[in-house]
């Protein structure tokens, strides 16, 4: 399912609907990083491509994949399960939370991408937000709408699955369970919420 949105996807994961994939993202990482080449520097759980670029004072916790050609700026906090692929830019500032971010994806300063799946060729402008719980709700299980069906994920953290080639304005916030095509636009300081 999650390969109609992202190409790629194949390629690292077995395809699935990505909220279970996310359930799951630190247990992939961590057995994915024991197959990794020499071209990585693999250190308690963080696996770094040597062609990466790391800044002073970013936050790595484990466990991680950074692959080749990688910039990850300072006081960037990436956490409780990341992947990144070839060419991802993650800005001064940034938080990433239990994230896959594909293939020539930036993340512009001061975002937040909490447990979702970014495709590629992905821009997220300045402060720009993927919200992964309903604070505001009772019932805080998240609901996707995918082809016009709607779907109990019976999960509470959740954040977006967005399509390769898309755009994200800044200032906007995806809502728990967002769902983008391929190719989407979404405008500066929009709120997008499928599912109300």
């Amino acid at each position: 399912m999650t390969s109609n949105y992202i190409a790629r996807f194949k390629d690292y994961f077995d395809d699935d609907l990505p909220w279970l994939i996310i359930q799951n993202l630190e247990s992939i990482i961590f057995e994915k990083i024991k197959f990794l080449s020499d071209d990585f520097e693999v250190n308690n759980g963080i696996a770094i491509h040597k062609t990466a670029i790391v800044e002073k004072n970013a936050i790595l916790k484990a466990p991680l994949i950074i692959e080749e050609n990688c910039f990850v700026g300072s006081n960037a906090c990436l956490r409780n399960g990341v992947f990144l692929s070839e060419n991802v830019k993650i800005r001064m500032g940034v938080e990433v939370k239990s994230s896959i971010i594909f293939d020539n994806s930036s993340v512009a300063h001061f975002n937040f991408i909490g447990d979702s799946v970014i495709g590629s060729n992905v821009n997220f402008e300045a402060g720009s937000i993927t919200a992964n719980h309903f604070n505001e709700r009772k019932n805080k299980e998240i609901f996707v709408k995918i082809n016009e069906e709607i779907i109990n994920t019976k999960i509470e953290k959740f954040g977006a699955l967005v399509g390769d080639f898309s755009k994200i304005g800044a200032n906007a916030v995806l809502s728990p369970g967002t769902i983008l095509k391929k190719n989407s636009v979404v405008k500066r300081l929009e709120l997008i919420e499928q599912i109300k």
